[in-house]
This record gives structure tokens, sequence and C-alpha cells, in this order.
């Protein structure tokens, strides 16, 4: 028989008002009280209530103790035994697992007649168990909370029964008012109370109903709690989905609804809380109109549109809860409980807007932190630089990857497609500080890449020269120079970015380009001089000052012009080499992009740009000042280093047309993610250096790395399709590649070559030989079985050239060659022409006057297609190598032996 309790209930209620709910005079036993959540949550609460927890239990663990500021509390193995001990209590909490939830409830009522409360905070206790615990809780006078709950609180009291409403500060977080708090979540119990502060308003007792199947003290207990507490002048209740306790609730006070997870109407399980799955007609949408009927509005309260009655008004972001109050409380003449603290506007302790220029409405400013996150924020300030986690890289990138369904490759998550619109200088620049330049950054880029082309007189010319004299292939050729560019030949260069970097830091200079008093930074170089100025006579470096300066203004390059006028004038080659890269790293730099040990190794990194693309030159073409006839003079200021690279290739001047054909071209080529053989041998040279300790990594090895991992198949292989194309071009009169009235039939030559490879076909079959010669450049793996197919990164550049009034009569041979194979019956479908073709006819063409005069050989051809793959590989095994050494691990490319195998 039930016991009769308090109010209109058809079950047993014991609490009259919410000021009974928590109150001083509760005492407190936890069950599981060293359990991981409770021995973290129990001290706080314990701390907050004055000392209201008497004693916990935990089998097995009698004796020990539990330590909280208010003093140690005892552990027994049951109730019984604490009981038995002398303690008294009144309120039992509840941390067993679900499957000991009833027995704990079981034993608390069994061995204390005095037990009045019981909170379980277990999740996903059995509705089986939960309805048994109901009844013994009914039958023995007990209330019953929870389950999956956080439990009371009161901030009148200052008393917290259970978890931890009001976090780990419920002092700060449950600020004393007349609002009562009805909450289906815990934490946003504690979100809702602070957030009401920032309007004016605190709370009087905090209910976490909790969100199992089962709630124990639903909304009518409440609201009938509510009504009888005259310090609660306005009720907030935050509901979810599922369950119909909200249904018919009628209130003599005003009542602000919260009710969220519409999304939630789409599932069929249940996501969060056990009891937040809605049945038929109680999802959120119900729920929603459940209050708008009883507070008679039409719609849901937003600060943009204000719905609300004198009884309430509904929102569903929580956000909004804090105006609502106020709305609806003035239609009661009352005022709020406090002066505003704080307020809901978005408050950021860290911003990055990653270089870009964002509207005022979205440029956020950072603000500072409170104590004591704004000092752990200022010791963040001082980490310059990204930090990388290390992991083992063998086969994954933080650089590059490919996307298998469209096979278009993507460096520091750009599109080599979009990469291709860029200049050279501007990608080899990207490679290392993952930001692209400006256009005066391009133009100090090209600067300073310029000025180390020249190879004159240099023992790397004679290392490629040699080479090249004894019929070594193009990569050997650039790897013999490549070799000799050890650190020893950049080293003061590499001392300067350490010296800039150290006496810039911290300071607050973001924009190398913006004006910046660096007085200071001047007084405290002179550690630094030996590395700021040069060591004697350096006829270079006013002239390359002027050059720098004549392009726009950087703190970096115009600080060591003043340093060295400061000591002497002697200004530095070197020392502007280093500003130059330092200028073009400092924002990637700022903007935790790059570490660093890559913003101190971009000198190295560029004389290596530079030794490649020069010693593709021949030994004469390097003047003592000049190359390729052109006095370095003009080159160093006035040309792009994509202008430099085609001049070294070819030996000539480019027109505008082919300078972006060959740009294109370059970005084409970057890179195919991680796994192709030039990105697996520099990251391996990489690992075998050992990146965990990054000064040790060989730079010009790692390149070396790369370009021994190209070869004939993979670099030189671009000369097949080119081949291929001289072969059905000789003798027919072409004169221009790029004219519209070429005078060519180009349907009919591709028919003929298409029967000639379909009886070419035929034939091998017949004699069993099913390795036969495949058409270089047409068809794809990925890019078929379609009516009509297509390579889109073919598309892209196809759909480019054609925007830009670019004709290439090799590519449209090309697409009349596959419609041709179908045609001829060699295919069943028309084949796509793959990216390799476009990268082939960019580079025929431009050779083909050319090669027309008599200027260069077919093998010379060869020769610059592979040279033209590594230009542009090079930008992205740059950025695999700074990668790998930023984050690889040392020896993390090897291949375990359990993987490897033996064939006999």
């Amino acid at each position: 028989m039930y016991k009769h309790g308090v109010g209109d209930f058809p079950f047993y209620c014991g609490v009259r008002s919410l000021s009974d709910l928590a109150v001083k005079e509760d005492r407190v036993v936890v069950l599981n009280i060293l359990g991981k959540e409770s021995s973290t949550v129990t001290p706080v609460s314990n701390d907050y209530s004055g000392g209201n927890i008497v004693f916990g239990t935990g089998p097995g663990k009698s004796g020990k103790f539990l330590p909280t500021k208010s003093g140690k509390i005892p552990v027994y193995n049951s109730v019984k035994e604490g009981l038995q001990a002398g303690h008294k209590f009144n309120t039992v909490v509840i941390y067993l697992p679900p499957s000991g939830v009833k027995d704990g409830i079981a034993e608390a009522v069994r061995e204390n007649p005095d037990l009045k409360k019981a909170i379980i905070l277990t999740e996903k206790v059995s509705v089986k168990d939960s309805r048994i615990m109901r009844a013994i809780c009914q039958a023995n006078g007990v209330d019953l909370f929870g389950g999956n709950c956080l439990g009371l609180a009161d901030a009148w009291n200052h008393v917290r029964l259970g978890g931890a409403l009001g976090g780990s500060a419920p002092h700060e977080s449950l600020i004393k008012g007349t609002v009562a708090l009805f909450s289906n979540s815990g934490n946003f119990t504690t979100t809702i109370s602070v957030y009401l502060t920032t309007a004016g308003w605190g709370t009087t007792t905090s209910v976490s109903s909790g969100k199992d199947v089962y709630i124990q003290y639903g909304a009518k207990e409440f609201l009938y709690a509510f009504d009888n507490d005259d310090r609660s002048k306005v009720a907030v209740m935050y509901s979810e989905p599922g369950g119909y306790y909200e249904y018919g609730l009628k209130s003599d006070k005003p009542v602000i609804a919260c009710v969220v997870g519409r999304w939630k109407a789409r599932l069929t399980k249940a996501c969060g809380h056990a009891g937040s799955l809605a049945g038929s007609g109680d999802d959120a949408v119900a729920k929603e109109q459940w209050f708008m009927d009883y507070f008679g509005v039409d719609g849901i309260y937003t600060p943009q549109k204000p719905i609300f009655s004198k009884k309430g008004a509904l929102v569903t972001n929580i956000a909004y809860i804090p105006e609502a109050v106020t709305r609806v409380m003035e239609l009661h003449g009352q005022k709020p409980d406090f002066a505003p603290q704080g307020s809901l506007a978005l408050k950021c302790w860290f911003g990055n807007n990653q270089g870009l220029s964002l509207p005022s409405e979205l440029d956020v400013p950072v603000v500072e932190a409170v104590n004591p996150y704004n000092e752990q924020i200022q010791a963040l300030d001082k980490i310059v630089g990204a930090q990388y986690r290390r992991e083992t890289l063998k086969d994954a990138s933080g650089a590059s990857m490919m996307d298998p369904k469209t096979q278009v490759s993507r460096i520091h998550n750009t599109s080599i497609l979009d990469a291709a619109l860029k200049t050279f200088e501007a990608n080899l620049v990207f490679a290392l500080t993952r930001i692209y330049p400006d256009e005066y950054g391009e133009k100090i880029a090209s600067i300073a890449l310029n000025l180390y082309v020249n190879q004159h007189g240099q023992p790397t010319l004679s290392a490629a020269a040699a080479a090249r004299e004894n019929g070594s292939s193009p990569n050997t050729v650039v790897s013999s120079a490549v070799a000799i560019c050890g650190k020893k030949m950049v080293q003061k260069s590499m001392r300067v970015s350490q010296a800039l970097l150290e006496l810039f830091q911290f300071s607050a200079m973001n924009d190398p380009r913006a004006k910046f008093d660096y007085a200071e930074q001047l007084k405290n170089a002179d550690p630094h001089k030996d590395a700021l100025l040069a060591d004697g006579e350096d006829s270079c470096a006013q002239k390359l000052a002027a050059c720098l300066n004549k392009v726009g203004h950087s703190v970096f390059i115009q600080f060591v012009q003043d340093y060295a006028k400061a000591n002497g004038g002697k200004l530095s080659t070197d020392a502007l080499f280093a500003a130059v890269w330092t200028t073009l790293g400092w924002h990637a730099l700022r903007g935790k992009k790059i570490s660093k040990d890559t913003l101190t190794r971009l000198p190295w990194y560029s004389r290596i740009y530079s030794t490649i693309v020069g010693v593709s030159a021949a030994a004469e073409k390097h003047g003592e000042d000049s190359v390729a006839g052109v006095a370095l003079e003009k080159l160093i200021p006035e040309y792009s280093f994509t202008k430099t690279a085609f001049l070294a290739l070819l030996g000539r001047q480019p027109s505008e047309s082919e300078l972006y054909e060959f740009q294109v071209l370059l970005g084409l080529i970057i890179t195919n993610g991680p796994g192709t053989i030039s990105a697996q041998g520099c990251k391996g040279a990489v690992s075998a250096d050992g990146p965990e300790q990054p000064q040790r990594v060989q730079v010009n090895k790692a390149f070396v790395g790369f370009l021994t991992h190209t070869g004939f198949a993979h670099g030189g292989n671009g000369y097949e399709a080119a081949a291929f194309l001289l072969e059905n071009f000789k003798g027919k009169g072409l004169q221009d590649a790029a004219a519209t009235g070429h005078g060519l039939d180009l349907d009919a030559m591709a028919m003929e070559v298409a029967s000639n490879y379909a009886e070419y076909k035929k034939q091998q079959k017949a004699i069993g030989n099913l390795d036969y010669a495949k058409l270089p450049c047409i068809n794809h793996p990925i890019f078929k079985g379609k009516e009509i197919n297509h390579d889109p990164r073919e598309v892209f550049v196809q759909s480019l050239f054609k925007e830009k009034g670019i004709r290439n009569v090799f590519l449209d041979f090309y697409h009349s060659l596959v419609k041709a194979l179908f045609k001829a019956k060699v295919s069943k479908n028309i084949y796509c022409v793959n990216i390799d073709a476009v990268i082939a006819v960019i580079l025929l063409k431009i050779v083909w006057s050319d090669f027309n005069a008599g200027k260069i050989k077919a093998e010379d051809i060869e020769s610059a297609s592979f040279a033209t793959f590594l230009f542009g590989r090079m930008i992205g095994c740059a950025a695999e190598i700074d990668d790998h050494t930023s984050r690889g691990k040392n020896m993390d490319t090897r291949t375990p032996a359990s993987k490897c195998s033996y064939v006999g």
C-alpha cells in the first residue's frame, strides 16, 4: 500500500516545495563513492554543501576514505555497516553500474527507515528495474530522482545533492535568484543557469530530471513544488523528445520552455539520452505544440520575432532563454534579480583568419581569457610556429594526396588544377610555406631564386657537365650537382634566418610588409653580428638591395640594411637572401602553418631549387655574367623564375602564350601523392637521416633521393607521347602548332593511325603476344566504361586553353584519335585523352618550331621532357621533404621483414 505524501497525485510525492528538495539538514550517503566519476564529483558537492556527506560504500573498500577539503569521508562495505558505525542519513546518491542500481536502492530503503530521497546518476537503467525501484520507494515514502541525472542543487541553501550540477565551481555557476530550473540534460542545467546570469537572473532550485526511458521525478511533480515555493517566480524547463511527461502541464506562475531535438525525429535508435527517442506523438514538434497551446501563442520565441504571453514562451535555442525570461517577467512587473553579469556574445580566446580578409560581421575580435586561461594562452603564444605530432609516414603524408575517384592530386589541400594557374615561383614558395605569396612575394622570390641560377665556375656545374658528358640521364646529371649543395653552402644565410627569428619571434609584428619600429631589435642584434654582416667585400649586396628595395618594402630586408649601415656598412648578400625567405615564410610561421625549423631551412631549399634549374642548362650556357645569353643584371631583377626556367631549359625567350602553357605544365606535374616513386625516394632519404632530430636531415640528400627515384619510366616517359606525335607529324608540313589554319586533316591522320594499329593488334593477338605496344596517353584505368570517356584533368586544361585562346594541334589530334579508334573497332567506346597527353602536347608545341628549324634534335626533346618533369615534381617533393622532416619518425619508411618475401 502506497504512502500518501503531499498534493493531488495518484502516487506518493513527499516534496511539497522546491525549497525542501535540497536543504542544509540533508545528510547523504554515496554508493560506489570511490568510483571514477564519484571520486571527482563528490568532494566538490561535499565542500559546496558544507560537509553533508556522512559516508560512502564500496564492497571490499571498508576502512578507506575519500579526501575532501571539508574532511575525510569514510567508506564502508555496505549501508548497514555505515549505519552500525553510528552514521545517519536521509538521502542516498547512487553511482552503481546499471545492473546494480536496483539492489542499491533496495539496500538503502531496507536498512534505513529514515530515507527520504534517492538520486540515481546511473545511465541506461532497465525499464523493468526502474519500475521495481519505483514501487519500492513509493511503498516506503521515498522520493526517487533520475536515472541518468545530475541530481539536485539549491543556490539559496548552498546545497548540491548528487552529481556535477554547477560544474566544478558551483558557487560561480549557481547564483541566488528567482528562477527554478528543470532539465532533461544535466550539463545544460548548469549551462542555462550561467546563461541566465547574463540577463541578471539567478536560480532557486535546479533539478536534473535525467532522460532515461523512465523519469522518476517528472515535470508535473516539479511544477507542483514550484508553485508552492515562494522564492521561485518563474520556471525554465528544458525538454527533449520522448515521453509524455510535459503533456497537459499547468502552473500558477510563468514558465519558459525550451524544446530541442527536432532532428531526432528521423532516428530509429536513441542518440544521447536513452529516453530521447520519440514514439508516437511525443517528438520535439509535438512537445513544442503542447507548450504553445498552453501559453496561448502561435509561434516560437526568437530575438527577431519575440512571441510570448503572460503564461510564458517557447524557445528552441538555449541562448534565447535569458531574454525570454526577461520579456515574460516584464508582463508580471518583475525585474531581474541583479545587474547582468557578462554576455552571450562570442568571446574568442583564440583567433586566426588564415590570411583571409573577412567582413566585419565575421571578423570576430579576440578577447583576453579569464584567469587562469589567460596565463596559459600567453604561454602558448610563446610557442612560435607549428608543432606537429610525429607519426609513421611510410605511405602517408601531410603534404599531398590523390583523390582515388577523380585522380586529381592535391598539395597542401590545393588541387594541382588550381596550382597549375599559379606561377612556378609561387608554387615553389607554397610548397614550403603552405601559403601562396602575393605579387610582391612572387617578385622577391624570383629575385632570390634567380640569384643563384648561374652556376659559372661552380663545382655544381662541373659535376653536372661531367655526368652529362658520360651519358648520364637528366635526373642523374642534376643529382650530381645537388649532392654538392650541402648545408655549408647556405650556413651563413641559415644563421641569419635564425637570428631574425630570435629577434622578431615575440614581437607584435605579424605582417613584414607593414611599418614596424624595430629599434629594440637593432639594439639587441649585436650577438648576431657575425651572421648579419659580410665577412669581407660583398660587391653583389648593394645591387641586390637595390633590386629588392625597388619592388617594395619588407621589415626584414630593411632591417638587415639598417643594421649594416649602423655597423660599418658591411651589407651581406647572405643576409639579404635570408631576409627575403624570412619575409616569405613569416605569415606561415605566425599562422602556425610551418615550424621554426622550416623557416630557417628555406634558404637551403632555395639554393637547391636554383641549382636544379641552373644545371639543366648545358655548361656553355653559363657565362661569367649571363645565362643563355641574358645578362644577370637583367635576369635577376626582371625575370620571373618561370621565365628563367624556360630559358634554362630551351635556351631562348618564351612568348607570353608559351610562358603560360609552361607554367600550367609545371603545375600539373607537381604531385601524384605520397605513393609515387619520386615521393617515396625523398621521404625515404629523410627517414634514413632521422627526422626526430630535424637538424640532422640533409635537405640536398633528400632531393637526391627524389631525383634518383625518377627515371625513363617515371619522369622520362612523357617522351613516349612526344615521340609518337613526332612520328605521325613528320613530313606533314606543320609549321606552327598553334595555328588554326594548319591545313592538316587531323581526322584522316587519326583514322590512318587507328587502322594501322587495329591491324597490328590483330596480328599480335594471332601469334599469342598479349604484351603488344599500347598507344601512349589514351584510356585510363579509372575514367573508362562509359560511351564517351573524359579525364577531368584533361578537360580542365582544354577548357582553360580554350578560354585563353590557346590552340594546340597535337591535343586536337589526340581527340580525333580516340574517336578514330572507336570507329576502327579498336575500342568498344570512346577512350579518354589522359593527363599525360596534355603534358606531352604542351611541351611538344613549345619545342616544335625549334625542332622544325633543326635547332634541336629528337633526343633533345626527350631531355627537355625529362627536365620539365623534374622542375614540376621538385615542387611536390620539396613539400614532402619538409613535411616528413616536421612530422615523420626515424626510419619510418622501412618495410618490416614479415611483409617481405623471397622470390626464387
